[in-house]
Order: C-alpha cells, then sequence, then structure tokens
C-alpha cells in the first residue's frame, strides 16, 4: 500500500524513491511488524485467557511441564497478524510470488486455528482428525505446487498462462525450464531436471512437510520460533539475489523476476517472530499453538520453492528435520518391535527429540538454546552455498 502511494507522489517529492528500494521497505516491514507485536502482544494475551484457550499438557511428557498447563495458546494469531498487516503495508501488491506466499501462510494458518480451536475451547484432545487436517494441508500444498510450476518458469502471469495452457495441449506432460530444475548446492552446473510433475511433486512435499516439521518442533519456549526467524531471514536473502539479475548471474543461481519482493515478507516474519519471541521466551507467557507453527513452516517451504533452494532449507532446518525424523524413526520402531516381540521398544527416550534430551537430564533453556546455536551453523551453511560452488 505504502509503496503505492509513494508512487503517486514520487514525480513531486523526490526524497519517496527510496520506497523504491526493497531492502528499505524490507526492513521497515520488520520494524513494522516487531511494533505490532510488542505492542498487541498483552491485549492478544488477555483476550486469549479470557478465551480459556489455556494449554493441555500431556500427562506422560516431562514432570516440568506440568506447570506449564493453562498457558494462553493459540498465540501464532500475533505472528499471523503482524506479518499479514507488515507486507500488505510495505509490498508491491502487483507481485504474484508475495500474494502465493500470504495465501499459504493464512491457509495453513486457519487449518491450525481450527484444530487449536476444537482442542482447547471444545475440549476436544484429538483436534482436526489427522485425514481432515491432512486434506486441507494437502489441497493448499497441491493449489500452490500448480501455481508455483508455471509462475517460477515464466516472468509473469501472463507467460506463466501460456505455459500452463501449453501444458494442457501437449498432454500433461512437458519440460520446464532450467530455472525450475533441483538445484544442488556447491556445484555451479549440477542440477536435475524436473519437469512438470516432479516439480509439482517435490513442491508438494516440501510445502507440506516443512509445515508438519516446523509443528513437531515447537514443544519448548522459544524452540521453534528462533530457527523460524534464523532460516526465515537467510531465505529472504536468496530471495533478494535470486530477484537480481546481475547477482543471480553472478552466483550461479537461478533469475526469478519479482522473487526479491519477498524480502519484503521475510523481514515481515522476522519482525513479528522476535515479537512472539518477546512473550514466548522462558517462562512463556504464551504459546504459538498449530495456527502459528503450520503457517510459519508452511511459509518458508513456499518461500524455498520460489527461489530454488529447497535442498538449502533442508540444510538450514536440520533442527525441523531432526525432529521430524525423530517423531517417524520412534514410531515405524515401536510398531514394529510390537508386531514382532509383543512389546514395543523405542529408541529415544521421548520423541520428538527435544524432549529425548530433556529426559537425559538437559534443562529446558539448555536444549533451546543449543538448537538455536545448531540452527546458526546450519544457516550460515545454508548462506556459504552461494558463493562456494
Amino acid at each position: 500500500m505504502l509503496f503505492w502511494i509513494a508512487q503517486q507522489f514520487q514525480p513531486d517529492i523526490g526524497a519517496l524513491r527510496v520506497f523504491g528500494y526493497i531492502t528499505f521497505r524490507a526492513v521497515f516491514a520488520a520494524l513494522t511488524a516487531l511494533t505490532i507485536g510488542l505492542v498487541a502482544g498483552p491485549a492478544v494475551i488477555r483476550l486469549l485467557t479470557r478465551m480459556k484457550v489455556g494449554q493441555t499438557v500431556r500427562q506422560d511428557g516431562p514432570q516440568t511441564h506440568l506447570s506449564k498447563s493453562g498457558t494462553p495458546t493459540m498465540g501464532g494469531v500475533l505472528v499471523l497478524i503482524g506479518i499479514g498487516v507488515s507486507t500488505l503495508l510495505w509490498c508491491d501488491w502487483s507481485n504474484r510470488f508475495v500474494w502465493v506466499v500470504l495465501v499459504v501462510t493464512l491457509g495453513f494458518g486457519a487449518i491450525g486455528w481450527v484444530d487449536d480451536y476444537r482442542k482447547v475451547v471444545h475440549k476436544n484432545p484429538k483436534g482436526m482428525s489427522s485425514k481432515e487436517k491432512y486434506f486441507w494441508q494437502s489441497l493448499i500444498g497441491i493449489f500452490a505446487a500448480l501455481y508455483l510450476a508455471f509462475s517460477v518458469s515464466g516472468k509473469n502471469n501472463l507467460e506463466g498462462w501460456r505455459l500452463f495452457v501449453e501444458w494442457l495441449h501437449s498432454g500433461l506432460a512437458p519440460d520446464l525450464p532450467e530455472k525450475a530444475d533441483l538445484i544442488v548446492p556447491f556445484f555451479k552446473t549440477i542440477s536435475y531436471p524436473l519437469g512438470v510433475w516432479g516439480f509439482i511433486a517435490l513442491t508438494y512435499c516440501v510445502i507440506v512437510g516443512s509445515s508438519n516439521a516446523v509443528n513437531l518442533t515447537d514443544g519448548l519456549d522459544g524452540l521453534a520460533i528462533m530457527p523460524t526467524i534464523m532460516v526465515g531471514a537467510a531465505l529472504g536473502v536468496f530471495a533478494y539475489l535470486t530477484g537480481n539479475f546481475t547477482y543471480a548471474h553472478y552466483l550461479f543461481i537461478p533469475y526469478i523476476p519479482g522473487s526479491g519482493e519477498l524480502l519484503i515478507f521475510c523481514g515481515a516474519m522476522s519482525g513479528a517472530g522476535l515479537a512472539f519471541l518477546w512473550f514466548n521466551a522462558y517462562p512463556a507467557q504464551m504459546f504459538m499453538g498449530d495456527v502459528g507453527a503450520l503457517a510459519l513452516g508452511g511459509a518458508l517451504g513456499t518461500i524455498a520453492v520460489i527461489v530454488r533452494q529447497e535442498i538449502v532449507l533442508f540444510i538450514m532446518g536440520g533442527i525441523f528435520v531432526a525432529e521430524t525424523v525423530s517423531v517417524m524413526l520412534q514410531v515405524t520402531y515401536f510398531r514394529y518391535t510390537k508386531k514382532k516381540y509383543g512389546a514395543g521398544r523405542r529408541i529415544f527416550l521421548m520423541a520428538p527429540l527435544h524432549h529425548h534430551f530433556e529426559q537425559k537430564g538437559w534443562k529446558e533453556t539448555q536444549v533451546v538454546v543449543r538448537f538455536w546455536i545448531i540452527t546458526m551453523l546450519l544457516v550460515l551453511i545454508g548462506l556459504s552455498t552461494l558463493k562456494l560452488r
């Protein structure tokens, strides 16, 4: 909105040309989202408390978590408000990538809201059934994957639509341009052609997978939000460089026209995340809930696909990956041993992984800060792929 207003008055007020710089708007998007979060945070906590949306703590979990029972959850709405308002204020509304990321983020947030609301208000411990939740996640993921397959390949929506029509007329089987290939980091020229169906399948897995991965990580005060901020900020750097022809050519990364505008969204996500962390730091005054975790994970996955850095997201989000894999291994091994020996056995003391370390004697704050440090190192490795090729 502000970008459009500045364009209208720019001929008369030269100073408004500064709004044309993506970096300027990204910084103020972050500051705006941070301010919104810090100002609105106490009111959101009071509202959630009046709604009696308190967290239910699993009885078989660490005993230190029992004191968290009743702490307001669904605090992710604070993050989504900050991201939505700030992004719409500072972004270029004509940018197609900003809108698809917003749709995915708010769509997954809506799924998380319904799930949380059923759990804490309707007192249904299961919330949405796994099948129902997965259905809606899949619907949004497939929509985003289909749109991005042609949007990323084209310079604008018109060219993307032309590619889509050609795909329909050709029997649903044409290849996509090279910039839609799966890029292997640390190598200048190695990439794997995906084609339309491969791109759609990969995009779907990245978006839905990253959404659930962040959700599984959200189990300790501040554990999920800080890695999200760091990974999101790093993806913002990739978006800025990918959207600049000169930088993209120099760094041997695909040039995706319009992707640079996602730096605005990433800035807003970082600012909103920091504001939430103010209230979510140990001891937490509110929890994110599925409404925030599912949304933020979906956003990270969508941005990674647009900037063609799916493998780099896997590296930088290593904590999210480890948490998800720990749950998968635990469940699979337990079911296997129960079927074979009659009694289920476990690989970890408790899953997800952060609970395993708690059971080993680590304090909650130790687990959180150490996971933050690991994420910081992984993000630096991810950023190094820009030059180490």
